[in-house]
């Protein structure tokens, strides 16, 4: 008996996904465990592995298309077998949330034009059944070829110009995205701008600005910046990052501790390291297991909020706050008290390269007991940081600046110095536990050799 295929929660905070790519196609043979297609979530990209046997009736939503948590992407069962009565059913189920999440109308004509743009995405397996995911293809695609978008090296399309008919709620939606809506091309009955037109629109010819399609409306501001605002949707890993934050923001109340690093041994120690062969070991990887040793002393700081208990962790994961182009994301370090440094940075790199891919797997990102944020690249001096739940703490690390420093035979000299800032959680770490913590950390990182004993 045929079956839907739902989009599946594929990292706990995922409330929607974008299919990348199917691996299978329509007929294949399909086997528990195979991989039916890549998704992109709120954090990466991952494989979409069936649970169930069959083959592969029908796609119903196609690359780049865009599904919540539980919303049918493709049907499953035997050859041959008759599944109209579900895509009636999944036709019924894109209306529905094509319903639920429209805006209401006042305007005498809306409900005719709320109906429109239920209509759009619902052809995805009716009239435009022959092609999986055309419901909502992007125009401007790279991939979609000459099928109305606007990539380099492909076919040419004349924008139209002038008052574009459309509906209510396409007007709405353009108004916020700041979106013109004589350059969308309209998918409704008669060339009608919906819904789903406005947002699959991605770009206009050649990648020119809209001022430039529009007819040269609006003025560039001196040196060729555009004057015009830009509207950036909150989306994917920026829609998570803001809601986890501010959550962690909100309801943590965070207090924080400064101090003074002197890097010189540290330095020095990783030079010695590296002159003796090809692989360099990063300093973020020194910090990670210098961190992780003084965790394991002080165990209270390796810990969690629960509500109405508190886990003290046998482990130290320690995530590291990376950019991946488009929104951080912490990848973890696994059990680094038990691991050498060489070990670390080995793992560290690799998922370093995976975070910037796209290709981090959900136990590669979670689950961290502590947290580093090293802006000291960018040769920012001090920052504080807010805390990376269900962690009780983060660490801030700044630039390692020469700084003059008394020495403790009262000379003055100059040191290589780092400001590094610790943000806590004062439902789980009192104030005087952090200060043992972070001056434990200054001994270790100040003389290194102290993390044998």
């Amino acid at each position: 008996m045929a079956e839907k295929i739902p989009m599946t929660a594929l990292s706990p905070t995922m409330e929607e996904g974008t299919i990348v790519g199917w691996s299978k196609k329509e007929g294949d043979s399909v086997v528990a465990g195979d991989v039916l297609c890549e998704v992109e979530t709120d954090k990466t990209t991952v494989e979409y592995e069936s649970s169930q046997e069959g083959t592969l009736l029908k796609i119903i939503l196609g690359a780049d298309a865009r599904a919540a948590v539980g919303r049918t992407i493709a049907l499953i069962g035997e050859p041959g077998e008759d599944i109209t009565g579900l895509l009636k059913e999944v036709d019924q189920e894109a209306a529905s949330e094509t319903k639920g999440e429209a805006e209401p109308d006042t305007a005498p004509q809306g409900q005719k034009d709320q109906q429109d743009d239920q209509n759009a995405p619902g052809k995805d397996h009716a009239s435009e059944a022959d092609t999986p995911g055309k419901e909502r293809q992007p125009e401007s695609s790279p991939a979609s070829g000459p099928s109305g978008d606007f990539g380099a090296g492909g076919d040419s399309h004349e924008v139209p110009r002038g008052r574009a008919s459309a509906s209510p709620l396409a007007v709405k939606i353009a108004a916020r995205r700041n979106i013109p809506l004589h350059l969308v091309r309209g998918t409704g009955p008669g060339g009608r701008i919906v819904r789903g037109d406005v947002e699959a629109f991605r770009g206009v010819p050649g990648g020119a600005s809209f001022q430039e399609v529009g007819g040269g409306q609006g003025q560039d501001a001196p040196g060729g910046i555009s004057a015009r605002d830009r509207t950036i949707p909150v989306t994917g890993s920026r829609a998570v990052i803001a809601e986890r934050l501010s959550e962690s923001k909100f309801s943590a109340p965070h207090y924080y501790l400064t101090n003074s690093v002197e890097m010189d041994r540290l330095v020095e120690l990783r030079a010695k390291i590296n002159s003796g062969g090809d692989e360099k070991i990063s300093l973020n990887a020194f910090f990670i297991k210098l961190v992780a040793e003084a965790l394991k002393r002080h165990r209270g700081i390796n810990a969690l909020w629960q509500g109405k208990e508190i886990i003290e962790k046998g482990s130290v994961d320690i995530g590291l706050a990376v950019d991946a182009g488009k929104g951080l994301i912490t990848p973890v370090v696994r059990n680094c008290e038990v691991r050498g440094v060489r070990e670390i940075d080995r793992d560290l790199q690799e998922l370093i390269g995976k975070a910037r891919e796209g290709t981090l797997k959900s136990g590669e990102y979670t689950g961290a007991t502590f947290t580093i944020s090293n802006l000291g690249s960018f040769g920012v001096e001090e920052f504080t940081a807010i805390i990376n739940p269900p962690g009780s703490a983060i660490l801030a690390l700044g630039a390692s600046k020469p700084a003059p420093v008394v020495r403790h035979d009262g000379t003055l000299g100059v040191a290589s110095v780092m400001k590094m800032t610790l943000s806590c959680d004062h439902r789980v770490i009192d104030g005087a536990a952090a200060g043992r913590f972070l001056k434990e950390l200054q001994q270790l990182l100040e003389d290194p050799a102290r993390a044998i004993l």
